[in-house]
């Protein structure tokens, strides 16, 4: 019997790896001058470095000059870091931030997440009617051709030089892109997966034809499966290797990648999680992902209280007031499936093996079920390709090792083109890695291009993971180094862009709890809290005006990469089980009608200044998200079923919910249902249709959930049409995902995580609902032969004016569909103080894409 598991963190969407767009460097020795990172508790973040004692003036000599203005530093407040400060195997967002301060990108975004292919002269790009000129290290530029495959063309700058004085050249560039393609790398680059030429040769080191051979064998003792007794086809050896070490060694990449998603992803907006697994990454990663969590337990009840009066919540049935469980976490970790339990408190943490076990344990060792798990990569095809390069070099026809990547060629000292067999529109964000130093982290004497040597030995990155807590490269900032839990950097003076305006940097270790309390007390200037109800309300305390803004606190909010939606399955909640008739649609317009007018009110109840309203099913971080300003922008489920506006700018909340009750009502009547008008009620479901519908919400069986007080609004109004709304809010998360996975789930809550593309192919697709053979990943059971042709089409396509009209018709056939009712954008923080760091100075318009860590050379401490 096969287990499932849920996933906390939501439904993921795409995949395309997200890029963090920074710039810094680093020196392996810290100068004399530098500041240590053993700081007084006492002493004031932004005090700079005690200058050295020196000699008293002399009667024989002119007076001394005045002492030298002190150099100021600025503190900021971080989670927990790993340690994994390498520009390839760092994980952690914070390790990534500590890290990217001493690197250059190949390329970058700008604000919305547009690329600049011009980085060396430089491109303006407007946002928020503002123009911003952005510059980088490198050109890039895509030559798609006729036969299918794309050439990305790379000009590097030939003036950028590391922190230690060694010029750049691409051959650094040529450096890290092997590392990260080596087949032994386990860092989070997923550049390996493009559709590069040769990729898969370099990688399994075969030709084609031996590929051929042993893709064919490893899918023939895939399909006889592990306990085949047929060996006439292969040996024994081979299936106990493919059964044992190959998919033991695809078991952890698969795992890894996942842990690696969820802490790259999760860590910073789920930091409180984070610490509750005492910054485990491998423990946070099974509990976001459903395969184990922390233990609690209940130690009595509280008052639930308003969050505007602060005064108890009544029922409104009962009377009495609502009142909640209270928990306290033990310090124990308590898998999902064997049970397993770790004391995180005696530092027991389970490892990516045993989360790996549990994942086979879940699913039986059922490999094609296994792949709903995914953050990446197949374990199918992981474990064929770990198969192909371990068994494939014997086979005496295999005529030596492959050892060089065809599609990588370096056309000069200061360019390169890489080839991929096909196009795809999110390709070209894998070219923004950090460009490394070859004669740090490799071997110089082991480059030649030539001669397919690449600064290390193939298959063994032992000398690159030997440099990981010490970061070098190109960026404004020097490590200096890592002492009592901070970080300590100093200005680049061989950065491009001019030595930084600030002299020294700290990272300072502290929890999420103390970071607003540190900002305020003087010990951190800049640091991004939990932004959550109590964050704000005392950050509004904190200021004199009363906003999250003022003169003690400057806060700076970004749209978190995802969004909040209610879904509606379409296979389902139909009419006549047909999924795409206007019949079925009008019945499921008429229930998202009803949702989505009361998202205003419940969104801004539950998360106030922290979220809004979105009208589209897609990020507001992405570029091609509709704007208010676009040509026939509208809010979501806001016209009748004759196309009319339901609303108008004089309505009040309240004849808003009327009026979209009556919309209601005629979306039913128009799909068949049989109304009396004499009770005012309907009273009969048309042929597949039905009077009550189920909606699953993960809210732990407390309602704790943004879109819980649409929901109990909703079975309101509709109660009172003869509709009737089933809540089902299981303190088990596992009934939605074991529905959403079998496919019997009606409606349910749930958010997307996003990336810097939005390409819909996974989860809009035909080919991708749940039995089709594909991801798996459209529960809502969308088949739209116009809305997956226009997703091929934008997906191909690298002018990215035509991808964003194409992306908005897609959004128009989903929403047309009503599988979908977007819900919220929530928000992150970045909070600073205007006291000791002047904010005229700080990048403006901050983005998700775009935040305080850019233009750090401008910077300046107060």
């Amino acid at each position: 019997m096969k287990k499932k598991t849920m996933r906390l963190i939501g439904l993921i969407l795409t995949l395309a790896i997200a890029m963090t767009f920074v710039a810094a460097c680093n020196k392996d020795e810290p100068e004399a001058s530098a500041p240590s990172a053993s700081v007084s508790p006492s002493a004031s973040p932004s005090e700079s470095p005690s200058a050295p004692a020196s000699p008293g003036p002399s009667t024989d000599s002119p007076a001394p000059p005045p002492p030298a203005a002190e150099a100021k530093t600025i503190v900021v407040g971080y989670s927990n870091f790993s340690q994994k400060f390498s520009p390839f195997f760092a994980k952690t967002a914070y390790d990534r931030d500590a890290v990217d301060m001493t690197q250059v990108l190949l390329i970058i975004n700008d604000r919305a997440g547009n690329i600049i292919m011009n980085g060396i002269a430089g491109e303006t790009l407007p946002y928020n009617g503002v123009d911003y000129f952005y510059s980088n290290i490198a050109d890039i530029s895509i030559d798609q051709k006729a036969d299918g495959s794309v050439d990305y063309n790379i000009k590097l700058r030939d003036d950028i030089v590391f922190s230690d004085g060694v010029p750049m050249t691409i051959d650094d560039v040529i450096f890290s892109l092997y590392v990260s393609c080596d087949p032994t790398y386990d860092g989070s680059s997923t550049f390996y997966a493009m559709p590069v030429t040769g990729m898969n040769n370099y990688r399994t080191g075969v030709s084609d034809e031996i590929y051929n051979k042993y893709f064919a064998l490893a899918n023939d003792i895939l399909a006889a499966g592990p306990d085949n007794t047929d060996y006439s086809g292969w040996t024994q050896a081979q299936q106990d290797a493919f059964w044992g070490e190959y998919l033991n060694k695809a078991g952890l990449v698969f795992t890894q990648e996942i842990i690696d998603y969820v802490v790259g992803g999760y860590a910073v907006s789920y930091a409180d999680r984070f610490e509750l697994c005492y910054n485990n990454e491998e423990a946070f990663g099974m509990r976001m992902w459903g395969f184990g969590s922390p233990e609690r337990e209940a130690v009595g009840e509280e008052e639930v209280l308003d969050e505007d009066t602060g005064e108890p919540v009544i029922d409104e049935d009962t009377g009495e007031v609502v009142m909640r469980t209270v928990y306290e976490y033990t310090g124990n970790f308590i898998t999902a499936v064997t049970g397993t339990v770790y004391n995180m408190a005696a530092g027991e943490f389970p490892t990516v093996q045993d989360y790996w076990d549990e994942i086979l344990e879940a699913y039986d060792w059922e490999l094609e079920d296994v792949e709903d798990e995914t953050a990446g990569s197949s374990i199918i095809d992981l474990v064929v390709s770990y198969f192909i390069s371990g068994e494939g070099p014997k086979d005496p026809a295999a005529g030596g090792e492959i050892t060089n990547i065809a599609g990588v060629k370096k056309t000069g000292d200061y360019s390169m083109t890489v080839t991929t067999d096909s196009f795809d529109a999110t390709s070209i964000y894998n070219f923004g890695f950090e460009v490394a130093p070859l004669h740090y982290y490799g071997d110089k004497s082991m480059y030649d291009y030539n001669n397919d040597k690449f600064g290390f030995p193939k298959g063994d990155l032992s000398i690159v993971k030997a440099k990981t807590t010490t970061p070098l490269g190109a960026g404004p900032y020097k490590f200096i180094n890592y002492e009592n839990n901070v970080i300590s950097y100093e200005a680049n003076e061989n950065y491009y862009k001019g030595e930084p305006k600030t002299k020294y940097i700290r990272f300072r270790e502290v929890i999420d709890a103390d970071k607003l309390a540190g900002l305020v007390a003087g010990t951190i200037d800049i640091t991004n809290p939990s932004f959550n109800d109590e964050t704000v309300s005392a950050i509004k305390n904190y200021n004199s005006n009363g906003q999250i803004t003022g003169d003690v606190i400057v806060t700076s909010t970004v749209d978190n990469l995802g969004y909040g939606y209610i879904g509606i399955a379409a296979h389902n909640v139909n009419v006549g089980g047909e999924w795409a008739s206007e019949a079925s649609k009008d019945l499921r317009k008429g229930l998202g009608t009803v949702f989505a007018v009361y998202r205003n009110t419940v969104i801004n109840s539950y998360y106030g200044d922290r979220a809004s309203v979105i009208q589209y099913p897609i990020s507001n971080t992405s570029w091609a998200a509709p704007r208010p300003n676009d040509p026939g922008y509208r809010e979501a489920y806001s016209v009748d079923v004759t196309g009319a506006p339901i609303y108008n700018g004089s309505m009040t909340e309240a004849q808003r919910y009327d009026a979209a009750l009556q919309a209601c009502i005629g979306f039913l009547k128009a799909a068949g249902y049989t109304w009396n008008e004499g009770t005012g009620q309907f009273t009969a479901a048309p042929a597949g249709a039905s009077l009550t519908y189920e909606v699953i919400i993960p809210a732990d069986g407390g309602g704790d959930h943004p879109a819980y007080g649409i929901l109990t609004a909703a079975k309101e109004a509709l109660a009172t049409i003869g509709i009737t709304l089933e809540i089902n809010d299981p303190a088990n998360s596992n009934v939605l995902w074991d529905s959403l996975d079998a496919g019997t789930e009606e409606m349910w809550c749930a958010a997307w995580g996003a990336t810097i593309d939005p390409d819909m192919y996974q989860v809009y697709h035909s080919s991708n609902y749940v039995g089709q053979g594909g991801t798996d990943s459209n529960h809502y059971h969308i088949a739209d032969p116009e809305l997956d042709q226009l997703i091929m089409e934008a997906r191909t396509s690298a002018d990215q004016s035509f991808r964003k009209a194409t992306y908005k018709r897609c959004l128009e056939i989903i929403m047309d569909w009503a599988v979908e009712i977007p819900n919220y954008q929530r928000q992150n923080a970045f909070i600073f103080s205007p006291d000791r760091v002047k904010m005229e100075t700080v990048t403006p318009d901050i983005t998700t894409f775009w935040d305080w860590l850019h233009d750090l050379e401008l910077i300046e401490a107060a």
